[in-house]
């Protein structure tokens, strides 16, 4: 039965936004998709008629009225999954890139909360993809592992003031995602390194303990899992969705 309650999702038209989105709108809730590009939001629109799209650029304030208009009752939850273009070691990053990365994974995440603020409720779940990166960064990741760190303090923030209005908060931390992007790196990583495809995407397996990379169809679970009222027990938990490659605790 198609719910009264409304699920906003930034970054819609991503990968594992697209997923999510699809995943939500096939449960029954009305998906106000957030995202920058009209045309791939009419494309996504199409496989549900409870998927509203909405453009707006994350990045910038403005998008805090804008999603705010789509919004006609509660919303159930509030998801940041918006992806960064930002990539380099602190050697070769454009300073200014920083900035960028900063205001897109946390400006943006209060942009969002400041949009759907006045439409939570108690039950209500605020949700962010950051990324193990944040926890665990290599040398060529600071953009991700910078921004994201940021991103998992600000969650507990929010966790604290929202936690006693009755919003569920999490932060959900996955590595590497079998994505159609990745393959696509990894297939630029092998020939740039004389090696084949095969070994490079073995170096990617082998970070993890389970023995592979999780899928986009398993995050995207793992949203709708969390809304379930037991999931309130992992209030301001970071949930690292990333098949075993981050070892340390936040």
């Amino acid at each position: 039965m198609p719910s009264t309650e409304t699920c906003v999702v930034v970054g819609a038209t991503g990968a594992l936004g697209s997923v999510i989105t699809e995943r939500l709108a096939r449960t029954g809730y009305r998906v106000v998709a957030v995202a920058r590009s009209a045309d791939e939001l009419e494309k996504l629109a199409t496989s549900s008629d409870r998927i509203v799209p909405c453009v707006a650029d994350i990045g910038s304030d403005d998008a805090v009225d804008t999603i705010r208009s789509s919004l006609d009752g509660p919303v159930r939850l509030a998801l940041f999954a918006a992806g960064l273009p930002v990539r380099g070691s602190a050697d070769s990053i454009e300073p200014s890139a920083l900035a960028l990365a900063a205001n897109i994974k946390v400006a943006g995440t209060v942009r969002l909360l400041h949009a759907v603020r006045d439409h939570v409720r108690d039950g209500s779940s605020f949700v962010a993809i950051a990324g193990s990166l944040g926890a665990e960064p290599g040398p060529l990741d600071a953009g991700p592992g910078t921004a994201n760190a940021a991103l998992f303090n600000l969650m507990r923030q929010i966790s604290k003031l929202y936690g006693p209005k009755g919003v569920v908060t999490h932060t959900i931390a996955p590595g590497p995602i079998d994505t159609p992007r990745l393959r696509s790196l990894v297939e630029t990583q092998a020939a740039e390194s004389r090696r084949s495809v095969d070994d490079v995407w073995a170096d990617y397996r082998a970070k993890t303990s389970l023995g592979r990379l999780p899928t986009l169809d398993e995050i995207a679970w793992l949203v709708e899992t969390l809304l379930a009222p037991e999931a309130a027990v992992l209030h301001s938990a970071t949930l690292a969705a990333d098949g075993g490659v981050r070892h340390s605790l936040l």
